[in-house]
């Protein structure tokens, strides 16, 4: 079973886009999987969620999904969260994120990347 590793932009695309992220995947993936992000993630979502702007309305709202979607939070060593993402990701991982430099990272690793493309769906290379 594939699990997808969502990054902190990733999860602020629901209210930035208006885009349903957890049905995209499962239309994009098209077989059994688990959703999953890691403990610095959440910290950067509710680092973010405090304030009244747009983007803090972006964190709380992908705090929210978190819990509703039972995303499974893995914990980690403490290190910069992409250099976490890229040392958890393997054959059996794909990552949804939208940074530039995390997707060459993980190319240059030949793990699958999930991204948001044209403002209106996902993409997966």
């Amino acid at each position: 079973m594939k699990i997808i590793i969502l990054d902190t932009n990733f999860l602020t695309i629901p209210f930035q886009f208006g885009l349903d992220i957890f049905k995209e995947i499962d239309e994009l993936i098209g077989e059994e999987h688990e959703t999953a992000t890691i403990d610095q993630v959440v910290r950067e979502l509710e680092s973010l969620s405090k304030g009244r702007s747009n983007n803090s309305t972006a964190a709380r709202i992908g705090l929210e999904l978190i819990k509703k979607r039972q995303v499974k939070i893995i914990k980690t060593k403490g290190k910069n969260a992409d250099d976490e993402i890229v040392e958890l990701s393997n054959d059996k991982t794909i990552v949804a994120t939208n940074d530039k430099e995390l997707i060459n990272r993980l190319k240059n690793k030949n793990i699958k990347v999930i991204y948001l493309r044209g403002k209106s769906r996902l993409n997966m290379r």
